[in-house]
């Protein structure tokens, strides 16, 4: 199979597209696959380091407001399809597969231009631009949400396949996880969490006030927060000159290096409520308090958070509601209330895909052949 994968810009989007292309080339070991990215997104540093060659097709977003730059963006767009439907000619695909992002754009709508068999992945409950501009181009939609059907122009195309993570978390059991961290035989509960690995303000305050007024009076749970690169060293100075360095049950990280044993020991999990996230907390089963983060394209977070809070399968408390009495009563109320977790853990883990890569492949396999008649 020859296959050209697209999408950047983050690691939501290029993560997807190395898992998609890793399970591709262990089905079909001769396979021919490249990437198609632009030449300032982190693709750049995860699509080599994953083994692939890497193509550059410049385009950028549209600014939110008016703003001489869209005029430039538009030019882009138009020229970036040409580019793109040359690269195709050239590497002659027999299918391109997106996984979201405005990078994507100029090699699906130059394929589907060209007959050549189009996917395109959405991970977020409401899809994004790159889909809202490719639904009526590409022959087929990838969701991880089946609510995402409701917002589609042309639902007859949507497969619901899960999010594909190149980590797959449960291999390691919760008992397990917890012997080899050392938590068993110390800690009644296990509290990791997180606001992203560049980092989140407003999450490391809200987790120093936890660990201020209440996880430093419960010695039997350990907490550890993963403050992000931007933040570590001002959240250290608070952390250190609020005392909070002499308890032995709280420890603060820049970054959660091992996340996968670290989920799997967890009884409950703070984090934000990016689509990668969530399709991870689901596989594992895991309790979780979602703070989707304002700062993103069309509030797609909070939806994402949404979706599992309506299914009772998340707490949701939004930036703007945190109180240091909020987050307390979110984290007591998990934690001690064993029923409500367990709960919990069966709600969200009714929401996992355990074999989203593979329903991908399957259906690629499928698309192709029908192409072909």
């Amino acid at each position: 199979m020859r296959v050209l994968m697209t999408g950047g810009g983050t690691g939501g989007h290029v993560n997807p597209a190395i898992a998609i292309a890793d399970t591709i080339r262990a089905k079909e070991p001769d396979s021919e696959i490249a990437f198609v990215g632009t030449s300032h997104g982190i693709e750049n540093k995860l699509v080599p380091q994953a083994g692939y060659p890497l193509h550059h097709i410049e385009i950028r977003g549209l600014r939110r407001s008016l703003s001489p730059q869209n005029i430039k963006t538009a030019f882009m767009v138009l020229t970036s399809v040409s580019k793109a439907k040359k690269l195709i000619k050239e590497f002659k695909p027999d299918i391109v597969i997106g996984t979201g992002g405005y990078a994507c754009y100029p090699a699906l709508k130059a394929a589907s231009l060209l007959g050549i068999p189009t996917a395109l992945h959405e991970s977020n409950a409401i899809p994004g631009v790159a889909v809202r501009m490719l639904q009526g181009a590409v022959d087929r939609i990838f969701i991880n949400f089946e609510e995402s059907r409701a917002s589609l122009k042309y639902p007859e195309r949507a497969i619901r396949v899960g999010n594909p993570l190149r980590m797959t978390p449960g291999d390691i059991s919760y008992e397990d996880a917890r012997e080899e961290l050392g938590i068993a035989h110390h800690h009644r509960s296990y509290l990791p969490s997180c606001g992203g690995s560049t980092g989140a303000e407003q999450v490391n305050f809200a987790m120093l006030d936890l660990m201020k007024g209440y996880i430093s009076k419960h010695p039997d749970i350990l907490h550890v927060h993963a403050t992000g690169a931007v933040e570590y060293e001002a959240t250290k100075k608070m952390f250190e000159e609020a005392g909070l360095d002499k308890y032995p049950n709280i420890k603060l990280l820049e970054y959660i290096y091992d996340m996968p044993k670290q989920m799997a020991a967890a009884d409950v999990v703070i984090a934000r409520a990016g689509s990668m996230t969530l399709s991870e907390l689901a596989l594992d089963g895991k309790a979780c308090i979602l703070i989707p983060s304002p700062n993103v394209t069309a509030n797609h977070q909070y939806k994402n958070a949404k979706v599992l809070a309506d299914r009772g399968a998340a707490v949701l408390i939004e930036e703007k509601q945190i109180t240091p009495e909020i987050m307390e009563n979110a984290v007591s109320g998990l934690l001690d209330d064993t029923e409500r977790r367990s709960a919990m853990q069966n709600a969200i883990r009714s929401l996992a895909v355990t074999d989203a890569k593979e329903r991908i492949y399957e259906e690629c396999v499928k698309l192709i052949a029908e192409k072909k008649k």
